[in-house]
């Protein structure tokens, strides 16, 4: 079976009614009241109408709030499930979950997250995750692991730790954990500021830490990649950029640029595309208010030497998992950006022009939480929902030939 018929072998299998196109979610009043963006298009972009109607296959369900997953040459999909659990998906089958993972902290928002393969990965099998480290004391963090796919595809094989955040706190929330390769073969790793954002000690901004931060990595050794913006004794190197709160957002653009989206607090998701040694603000500055009600840090949303965001939201998306579409199936959308969104139960397309975004779409909308997407050989989008149980779901255009 050839793998665009492997991932299409179930399309007789699990089938929705067409999703709706799409609404003016622009309607929605902003929680955070009294801010005005700092450029036009920043925020509440035209409305992109005339949506393609979708028609979604169930691939595979049953799992327990799947977060991460990575295409293999083959057609198949490597899915990781927040209780330590990775599984194989190939030719309409879900494996056994995978042997040799190493422990982790499932509490909260924590557990076994992303994962990531190279493009190598045909002759090597080598395959990265991330996952929520338990250090003891209560203490946890984020950490990167790496280890070969057996040749029988049932386990993960001399597994090392090759990245432990510093430090460990007592924290079940925001532990970031995209995982990203750039065109030279180092390692994105994005980072959550693990709830630490007062105004006295904010985590993020301190670059003696990893919290709240985007890391570029050396893919084999997990130490600090060359031309890293960072030489200060103080700083930490593997730092690309800070100022951030909680990147679940991640991906290349056409031009192998980093693009991320994080989440604000109550108002305030952002899309950026970090710059080495860049500073993003958090929370010096921001588009959202505190979960009480109350402004974050007076309200401040622009200062000196800190990075506007590219676009934000308010009401929030609640953004994880990104791509930047290639493909056939849907010729209208090379290019554009795709974000999963799990407060918006859908798909979100921006169209960009250079770093602005000219318009917004949903897509898929009531499909659930969209924890990550990916594009499948075809050109469909696969998605996974971040339930218990959740799903492996196919997003084709109605019509289109598997």
């Amino acid at each position: 079976m050839t793998p665009l018929r492997a991932l299409a072998a179930t399309f007789a299998l699990g089938l929705a009614p067409a999703l709706p196109a799409y609404a003016d979610f622009n309607d929605a009043p902003p929680e955070a009241r009294g801010q005005s963006p700092a450029f036009p298009g920043q925020t509440r972009a035209t409305v992109i109408p005339r949506a393609p109607r979708l028609m979604q296959n169930i691939l595979a369900e049953g799992l327990s709030n799947p977060w991460g997953m990575a295409l293999l040459p083959d057609g198949g999909v490597l899915i990781t499930e927040r209780p330590r659990r990775m599984r194989l998906y190939r030719d309409g089958a879900l494996s056994e979950p995978l042997r040799g993972l190493p422990e982790v902290a499932d509490a909260g928002q924590g557990g076994l997250l992303d994962v990531a393969v190279a493009p190598d990965f045909a002759r090597t099998r080598q395959v990265w995750f991330s996952f929520a480290q338990p250090r003891g004391n209560r203490e946890n963090a984020t950490a990167v692991g790496t280890g070969r796919l057996s040749d029988d595809d049932t386990a993960l094989e001399d597994v090392q730790i090759i990245f432990q955040q510093q430090p460990a706190v007592e924290s079940p929330i925001h532990f970031g954990s995209r995982l990203v390769f750039d065109a030279k073969g180092n390692l994105y790793v994005t980072t959550g500021e693990r709830g630490l954002s007062s105004a006295e000690n904010p985590a993020s901004q301190d670059l003696s830490n990893h919290l709240g931060k985007v890391l570029r990595l050396d893919a084999a050794t997990g130490r600090a990649a060359s031309g890293n913006p960072f030489s200060d004794p103080e700083a930490r190197p593997e730092i690309w950029s800070y100022g951030h709160r909680n990147l679940q957002a991640a991906a290349l653009d056409p031009e192998g640029r980093l693009w991320t989206v994080e989440h604000g607090p109550n108002g305030g998701d952002e899309l950026n595309r970090p710059q080495a040694g860049r500073n993003y603000g958090w929370p010096v500055i921001s588009y959202g208010q505190n979960y009480d009600g109350n402004p974050v840090n007076g309200g401040i949303t622009a200062q000196a030497g800190m990075e506007q965001p590219v676009y934000y939201w308010d009401p929030v998306i609640a953004p994880s998992g990104m791509v930047f579409y290639r493909g056939d199936m849907f010729p209208e959308w090379n290019g554009n950006a795709l974000i999963g969104g799990l407060r918006a139960g859908a798909v979100v397309r921006l169209t960009l022009d250079g770093d602005r975004v000219t318009g917004e779409q949903r897509l898929a909308e009531g499909l659930g939480r969209i924890r990550d997407i990916e594009i499948a050989p075809d050109g469909a989008l696969l998605v996974l929902t971040d339930e218990d149980p959740g799903a492996l779901i196919r997003l084709s255009r109605i019509g289109a030939q598997p």
